[in-house]
């Protein structure tokens, strides 16, 4: 059986573990599957949370992202994206915590009312989200390396994340402030135009804008009256 991957480019922890999976050169098939549709047993069945990403293995189904991964390296560790050193393993593996917990996850409080229609905020709910970010950023840039990559000189599993979750978190202030929140960064923006240039990112990102479309047409399409 071929690892499936199961869920939508639209999401940024899909697009984390189909990157990982494309760097590595695992064999492995894509099943869409929406989430916040009303009788989806292909995703209740087998995410009961409802949440994507999973993966379907032989043995069986695999939730969340982060294990996700973490199978994926065990089970094929040809091109490794986690060192063997157990230091540098655990470095890695802290950057990744910090990105998706300290900066998406903020950053995700602010995805209802800016992508999805839900109602506005007031500014200040907003101003405190952008401090906090800031705050975690300025953070961030100490223990990252962008050497040239996130961990240091070879690309691992920190890339996949930071790929998909930095753009996205500029996207939100630079909508809501119309400012650049790595203006005093400027190791990040090179990072992440250097990133832009790998083919499967390239891949990731096309297949991204095209889940992202057919993701707000489900979303207008809920809306308007029957």
């Amino acid at each position: 059986m071929t690892l499936k991957l199961c869920g939508f480019s639209a999401s940024n922890y899909y697009n984390k573990v189909k990157l990982q999976l494309l760097e590595k050169g695992v064999p492995f098939e894509e099943e869409l599957v929406w989430t916040g549709l009303k009788n989806n047993p292909a995703l209740s069945e087998r995410s009961p949370l409802g949440k994507v990403p999973f993966i379907q293995t032989p043995q069986g189904v695999i939730l969340e992202s982060s294990p996700c991964s973490e199978y994926i390296e065990d089970a094929y560790p040809a091109n490794p994206l986690i060192p063997t050193d157990p230091f540098a393993a655990a470095q890695v593996r802290h950057l990744i915590v910090y990105l998706d917990l300290h900066l998406e996850l903020v950053a995700r409080q602010m995805y209802g009312p800016i992508f999805f229609g839900a109602p506005a905020w007031p500014q200040e709910r907003y101003d405190a989200v952008r401090k906090h970010l800031q705050t975690n950023l300025a953070a961030f840039v100490k223990i990252a390396k962008f050497a040239p990559y996130v961990a240091g000189d070879t690309f691992t599993l920190a890339d996949c994340a930071a790929i998909v979750h930095l753009p996205i978190i500029a996207s939100l202030i630079k909508i809501i402030y119309k400012e650049d929140i790595y203006a005093d960064y400027p190791h990040i923006t090179a990072y992440l135009d250097a990133m832009k240039n790998r083919p499967h990112v390239q891949t990731v990102n096309a297949d991204r804008k095209t889940s992202t479309a057919a993701l707000m047409e489900k979303i207008a399409s809920a809306r308007k009256p029957s």
